[in-house]
Formats: C-alpha cells, structure tokens, sequence
C-alpha cells in the first residue's frame, strides 16, 4: 500500500466532501500519521471510511467524524481541552497540536499505557493521560475551554455541560441506536448554552454510562 497515496485519497475522497475546509484540520491529518494509532492488526484500514475496532468492544472514530469534530470545535492555542476516552490516542494527538493543554482520561489502563508510548513517539508533551472512570464527570481540571467526549449519551451530560467556561465548546454524540447525533454544545452564560446539531452517526456507548441527569438547554 503507498501509505501517502491512502492518506490523500481519505483527505480527498471522505474529509473534503464532508464539508471539513479548515486548512488547520487538514494540515494537521496530513502530518499526524494515522496509521501509527490504529492496533496493528487493522493497519491495513488506518485510512478506510469506517470505524476501527479497539479492544473492550470500544472504536475509533472514522477519519471524516474525526476532522469534523476537530473543525466544529475550532480549538485555540491558548486553549486547555479535556478529552474523555482515549481510546486509540490518535483523536488525542490531534487535539494536542491544536491546544495549549490536553488531558485525557480512559477508564482501561491499556488504552492510557498504549497511548503515552505512541504520544512519546509524535513528540507529543502537552497531554495530561489520566485513567479511570468518566461516565459522570472529570472535574480535576476543570474549568476546561474544550471537552471532547468519544463515546456517545443518551442526553448531553449535565456535569460536563456545567464544567466548562463560558465560551468553552462541548463535542458529545447524543442519542441511542439507530439514531444519534454528534452534537456541539457552547456555553454562552453561567446559565446557558447554544447547540448546534452537525450530523447523524452511531458509537459506542461511553462505559459504565448510567441513567443521565436530565439536562433542558
């Protein structure tokens, strides 16, 4: 396989034609390599338009969800990100180029060992990995600009709703199968938020996921 060809072809063929034109988003697909993040035994389908089975039934977002999520966020340098499931590192790497400041909590240590090594190989140096259990909250560094969540909710989650700045962005996929939608959730006073719906997709539920506080925008 010609690994750079492959990586064209997925910035061309599923990530412009969904509507994803922030140079930002694809400068940085083009520079972090794919390929390193996925388990090795899906290598061949680092680049395919379709979610990669990790271990403890959990997956990695397809590339077009991945550069879609980034651009809706439109992270800041100077901005602190907390990324909820690390699940394989790529999205976390990602993250980490754009702002000043990541943390990232997994619920498996495997995800968080795996992680740090393949971070530690991008020369990667502004990621906080943190393991244990997120379901509910993460508020050690609150408040954050950015929360990230890559496991999906049947409502927004008021606690993170509630732990991020005023101005600060939430990415979270709303729903239960079939039918989710990825969402961003902006605050825009102590007591508000805007939402804005981006597209219809389905992921795995974020693990040990309860009853959800209700939550009314």
């Amino acid at each position: 396989m010609n690994i750079e060809q492959a990586r064209f072809n997925m910035i061309e063929q599923q990530i412009r034609p969904w509507e994803v034109l922030d140079d930002r988003v694809l400068s940085l697909i083009t520079e972090i390599h794919r390929e390193e993040y996925v388990p090795e035994a899906s290598c061949k389908l680092a680049f395919a338009d379709m979610g990669i089975a990790l271990a403890h039934d959990q997956e990695m977002m397809q590339p077009k969800i991945e550069a879609r999520l980034l651009q809706a966020l439109a992270i800041q340098e100077t901005e602190t990100v907390l990324e909820v499931g690390t699940g394989s590192g790529y999205l976390t790497a990602l993250l980490a180029r754009l702002a000043k400041q990541v943390y990232s909590v997994d619920i498996y240590p495997e995800f968080t060992a795996e992680a740090a090594a393949k971070l530690k190989k991008s020369a990667i140096k502004n990621v906080t990995l943190e393991t244990g259990d997120a379901s509910r909250s993460w508020n050690q560094h609150q408040p954050y600009d950015v929360i990230a969540i890559t496991g999906s909710c049947p409502t927004p989650p008021a606690d993170y709703l509630n732990a991020l700045r005023v101005g600060g962005r939430l990415f979270v996929i709303v729903g239960e199968a079939p039918i989710m939608e990825a969402m961003i959730y902006t605050r825009t006073s102590n007591d508000s938020w805007a939402k804005e719906s981006l597209f219809e997709t389905v992921l795995p539920a974020l693990v040990n996921l309860e009853t959800p506080q209700s939550f009314t925008l």
